[in-house]
């Protein structure tokens, strides 16, 4: 079993558990072409291709130019442990156990539009590129097209080590797309998180995003890889709805 997940906007690097152990991207190659072509952009046009204030801008711009594809402890961290947001918030990975942690190596990917997939504790560099973001790189108009072959075969690799063939999505629309179902061939199993508001049930999104990190870290604590086991989530009032939901397709609601 596997689960992705979305990475998040923020990357904090101060202030993380320090791990020894990592890994590095395996995609590197890939991801260095993106930045040397984003490291030619000027702030205005970073802005413009981002849709970023002028300030996030200048931000961003002088991250890619400190980027480089030398990856070490020295200048990078560890990927579970570096990005912030509702969805790691919820994940809280500064608190899980050396012995989560390499589960969590083992069966979780992040998905990226710089680095295209990451393992939890794959080095990364600050960076800010969403997956949506209209670059175009080489012959491809957009990331999508640029990285949904190389994610596309490596999470299939993933679920073939797995020795259990189901793809847990516990990441955004956005970055889920980019994967190609029909090359993968496999089962998808969606959690989906709904609020009562009013006696109707509904996705809000910011309690979605922290409830995605929740279900990541129930899945990790338990080391489970029967996604049968995981209608048991019940965190922060979440519970399980047999009627609402469907066979691939789990929801859960609280209120």
């Amino acid at each position: 079993m596997i689960i992705i997940l979305s990475p998040s906007k923020t990357i904090k690097q101060s202030d993380i558990k320090e791990v020894s152990d990592y890994s590095l991207p395996i995609f590197q190659s890939k991801s260095e072409k993106l930045v040397n072509k984003i490291k030619k952009l000027k702030p205005k046009e970073i802005a413009s291709l981002m849709n970023v204030s002028s300030k996030l801008a200048e931000q961003t711009y002088d991250k890619f130019q400190f980027w480089n594809s030398y990856h070490s402890l020295d200048n990078s961290k560890q990927a579970i442990l570096s990005f912030r947001g509702e969805v790691y918030t919820g994940l809280d990975a500064n608190t899980l156990s050396d012995s989560e942690l390499l589960f969590a190596q083992r069966h979780l990917i992040i998905l990226s539009g710089i680095y295209g997939v990451l393992k939890p504790l794959d080095l990364i560099q600050p960076y800010r590129l969403e997956m949506a973001t209209k670059l175009s790189i080489l012959k491809h108009n957009n990331l999508y097209s640029y990285w949904s072959s190389s994610i596309t075969t490596e999470l299939k690799n993933k679920l073939v080590e797995s020795n259990n063939n189901v793809l847990i999505n516990l990441a955004s629309e956005e970055y889920s797309k980019v994967i190609n179902l029909k090359i993968i061939n496999t089962r998808v199993v969606t959690p989906i998180f709904k609020e009562n508001k009013n006696g109707i049930y509904k996705v809000v999104s910011v309690y979605a995003k922290k409830a995605r990190g929740l279900m990541t870290r129930y899945i990790i604590e338990n080391s489970t890889d029967i996604p049968e086991n995981i209608k048991l989530f019940n965190e922060e009032g979440y519970y399980f709805n047999n009627e609402l939901s469907s066979e691939n397709e789990y929801i859960f609601t609280r209120g």
